[in-house]
């Protein structure tokens, strides 16, 4: 499988490069991960980081090292939805862990898993910074907060509507 920018992200790849002193390219990892991530239905394969790695005049472990420590990287396949739970102490005391379980029951999958059906992902993740708002967690460029059992439920449908009504049209 061979990977490549278009022309437009390579453009938006130099415009991220330019931004730091020369030889220091490497800085603009993490937008250039995204882009990638991007153009890979959300997730970074090996040849997506060996790509980038070139690109930046970097090795390809100093990437994988970077893809694999953040949460908003992923590197393997995720579902459209991805509920990133919050696991830290805030949202742990206010019942994080008891959320994180009841997703992966109703969704029959456990952290790090995605639905057959590759509709949901569910992740724990460190603090999101909404710790007033606990429990909580992330989904797409939202958070949901005070999470309850049946909040989840309601995120749960909402999200499956979604992906009906993208279906049908």
């Amino acid at each position: 499988m061979s990977v490549v920018f278009s022309e437009k992200k390579l453009n938006r790849v130099k415009e991220l490069v330019s931004h730091y002193p020369d030889g220091k390219q490497k800085s603009a990892l993490i937008p250039v991960l995204h882009l990638a991530q991007e153009e890979n239905d959300g997730w970074l394969s090996v040849e997506w980081m060996d790509y980038v790695a070139g690109l930046l005049q970097m090795t390809p472990i100093e990437v994988y090292e970077v893809a694999t420590f953040y949460s908003m990287l992923n590197t393997k396949p995720i579902g459209r939805y991805v509920f990133e739970v919050c696991q830290t102490g805030p949202c742990m005391i206010k019942g994080s862990d008891d959320i994180i379980a009841y997703i992966g029951e109703k969704l029959g999958i456990k952290p790090g898993e995605t639905t057959k059906d590759g509709m949901f992902t569910l992740k724990k993740v460190e603090c999101l910074g909404a710790c007033g708002y606990a429990p909580m967690m992330q989904l797409g460029k939202n958070y949901r907060e005070h999470l309850t059992k049946e909040k989840v439920d309601a995120i749960i449908e909402e999200c499956r509507k979604e992906a009906r009504q993208i279906k049908e049209n």
